[in-house]
């Protein structure tokens, strides 16, 4: 337990508790904080803590991280290997940075100690096992209770759930959910003149199941070699990532690290929001559906969810909560919802013809030109739709 004042939580009303202290939750504490308002960090780990997670920050997670951060990079991506199941190998390269690779657990202590120095207060060891916005554990409208395991009850005016993708806040919410996948990792201690031979270059491989894509994010010494596929496809997806690691010359050194992780993509109808309660990143099933990208999606979602938590706690009667969530609600969804929307399709066209998708990615310069656009976050894969008619058609005809 890290809060020092955690004896006095019960008694005191925080303005907002954001639970989960991963990047979604850090960005909405850090964003309440800068408002002026009081906020609580509830975290059932004790920081820092692993996290399976390629570690890949994109164009747009570098724009969405509050001022003065700096990223704790373990490697800046020049070049990415594509290949089709381990066949017809291609690498691209680019003259500027494509995208940098992180360690989620300095990440995220980085992420909530700049939340800190903004004012937001921590409590690890903490797990939530509900809210409760009605009831005798509720002093008046205007309050929702944050149960504790042990029966302990900290109070606040809003709510943020950042809980991961098995979250409880998520399921006060009644978050419904559309695609889930398995996600797969290693992480592999290398010797340097391995470790050379990656620095700087990623690889990507599309999988054997339609769907799957597998990775290999080199971070100094150590790869994280990675596999995902549709949940459902337990055993296959284990073989493919046992394959995919003899392939690479890997099978002969020990993993420090082997995990597993479930993502959750929402439904279009999927509720944001209910009474005082918010919910964002994983917690709310937001994440690109193609490539399962979570990490910018969380620190956006996270900020939004900070911003409009802070008017639901000024909030004085259930008609301006609701108000106010409704807008959270909208925001989201024209920004991050038109990705998402835009990003299932691609998921389809995926699934039905990866070759063709290697095909135009390796072999087409305008489609390479627009991957490294949308990985250094010059713009994204839904504006790209939106403003060239020819790729709008093409996504059209793919899709049939």
């Amino acid at each position: 337990m890290s809060s020092e004042n955690s004896a006095d939580d019960a008694a005191q009303v925080w303005d907002v508790v954001v639970v989960g202290a991963g990047p979604a939750g850090a960005s909405a504490a850090y964003a309440t904080a800068v408002a002026g308002r009081s906020v609580l960090i509830l975290e059932k780990a004790e920081l820092p803590r692993y996290k399976t997670c390629g570690g890949g920050i994109i164009g747009p997670s570098r724009d969405a991280l509050p001022p003065g951060f700096e990223l704790p990079l373990r490697d800046r991506v020049h070049a990415v290997t594509f290949c089709l199941d381990g066949k017809f190998s291609r690498t691209r390269r680019s003259r500027s940075m494509l995208f940098g690779l992180i360690d989620r657990s300095e990440f995220d202590q980085q992420l909530v100690e700049h939340a800190q120095k903004a004012g937001a207060e921590l409590r690890t060891g903490a797990t939530v096992v509900r809210v409760e916005q009605h009831g005798p554990a509720v002093p008046d409208r205007r309050t929702v209770a944050v149960v504790l395991q042990g029966g302990e009850t900290v109070l606040a005016r809003a709510v943020v759930g950042a809980d991961g993708s098995a979250s409880r806040i998520g399921s006060h919410v009644g978050v419904k959910l559309d695609q889930v996948d398995l996600g797969l990792e290693a992480e592999i201690p290398v010797p340097s003149t391995v470790a050379e031979d990656w620095a700087g270059r990623v690889l990507i491989d599309w999988g054997p199941m339609p769907g799957s894509y597998g990775w290999v994010f080199p971070k100094g010494d150590t790869l994280t070699v990675g596999v995902i596929s549709a949940r459902g496809e337990g055993a296959a997806t284990k073989r493919y990532l046992e394959d995919f690691i003899a392939r690479l010359g890997l099978a002969g050194f020990e993993p420090a690290i082997s995990s597993g992780h479930l993502t959750r993509c929402r439904s279009d109808d999927s509720p944001l929001s209910r009474g005082r309660v918010l919910v964002c990143g994983d917690a709310a099933g937001l994440l690109e559906p193609w490539t399962r990208e979570g990490i910018s999606f969380a620190l956006r979602s996270g900020r939004l969810a900070g911003e409009w938590a802070v008017r639901i706690a000024e909030a004085h009667d259930a008609v301006d909560a609701r108000r106010q969530a409704l807008n959270y609600a909208f925001a989201v969804k024209a920004g991050l919802g038109v990705e998402m929307s835009v990003g299932r399709r691609m998921l389809t066209v995926f699934e039905r013809r990866p070759g063709l998708l290697h095909t135009a990615i390796t072999g087409f310069r305008p489609a390479w030109n627009a991957f490294a656009k949308i990985t250094r976050g010059a713009t994204t894969l839904a504006e790209i739709v939106r403003t060239h008619p020819v790729a709008g058609r093409v996504l059209s005809r793919m899709d049939k």
